[in-house]
């Protein structure tokens, strides 16, 4: 059993908790991930690690709540326990030697973003942070983008945070002004990856994208989060999360990510109605 020792809503959609799990604390990385089951009965969902600290022996994990594990996990308090907290799980995020990147986060994929930008400014690498959401009241981890950035550009939909506009915007204007990136590392929706490298391929610019489609064992036995690398069939669990953004089939991932979708909304409506009837049983 892992105890939730600290809880915070940054947004109206999405959670903080951090998880008491020394055996993680100590070999976790940037770009890994963890597996969890809320109880015994529950499904295995995998969750890329946010922050961590080897001293405190704690995880902190980031999670949008869309889907029925999710709104059982953030039904959860501090004080209370998750039953698995397995990892950390797939290869971290390749940092070593470089001297100049671009980070671009967009939407709840900041919260990946952000400890790979961290872990870049702790190797004296200049970090150029690019974050979009669709407005200012979905923003999250703004003051801790601040202190890992060189450079910190603020992008929403609606031009309510920041500049109005999309990450590939502010990139492209960046690229234009003559910055020259050893590295683009971009972490967010599907869609917002695929045209971050439909851009950097223009521009010759190597680009890593992390890959979050359906994982259940963490092992690559399952098959469930195979996709197209290059021509080659691997696994998200295993060979990554973070793959050559120019290699990547998108155009699969996308349409395999929407396979579930109808599934997931059944469940998502069933536990729904279970949390409120827990509550008026309570109360």
């Amino acid at each position: 059993m892992y105890k939730i020792v600290k809880k915070e809503k940054l947004n109206p959609t999405v959670t903080l908790m951090e998880i008491e799990a020394p055996v993680v604390a100590r070999k976790a990385e940037a770009g890994q991930f963890i597996i969890l089951r809320v109880c015994s009965s529950g499904e295995r969902i995998p969750l890329t690690i946010a922050d961590y600290d080897r001293v405190k022996g704690t995880v902190t994990i980031i999670f949008q709540v869309v889907g029925a594990t999710t709104m059982l996990l953030n039904d959860l308090e501090e004080g209370e326990y998750i039953c698995d907290f397995v990892g950390p799980l797939g290869r971290a995020t390749e940092t070593e030697g470089l001297k100049k990147v671009a980070v671009i986060g967009g939407g709840v994929g900041s919260a990946i973003a952000y400890p790979v930008a961290k872990k870049l400014s702790e190797q004296g690498c200049e970090v150029h942070s690019i974050v979009g959401f669709r407005n200012k009241d979905l923003v999250i981890l703004e003051e801790q983008f601040e202190k890992v950035s060189t450079k910190f550009v603020k992008m929403s939909d609606d031009g309510s945070w920041g500049e109005q506009g999309l990450v590939t915007n502010a990139l492209e204007k960046l690229i234009l002004d003559g910055e020259k990136y050893d590295r683009v590392i971009a972490i967010g929706p599907l869609v917002m990856m695929k045209f971050v490298c439909m851009l950097t391929k223009k521009y010759e610019v190597p680009t890593v994208v992390s890959m979050n489609p359906i994982m259940i064992d963490g092992t690559g036995m399952c098959g469930g989060c195979r996709l197209t690398v290059d021509g080659k069939t691997l696994f998200a669990c295993v060979d990554g999360p973070e793959f050559d953004g120019h290699k990547v089939d998108f155009d699969q991932a996308i349409k395999r990510s929407r396979f579930y979708s109808d599934f997931e909304a059944h469940k998502r409506e069933e536990t729904c109605n279970l949390l409120k009837m827990g509550e008026k049983n309570n109360g």
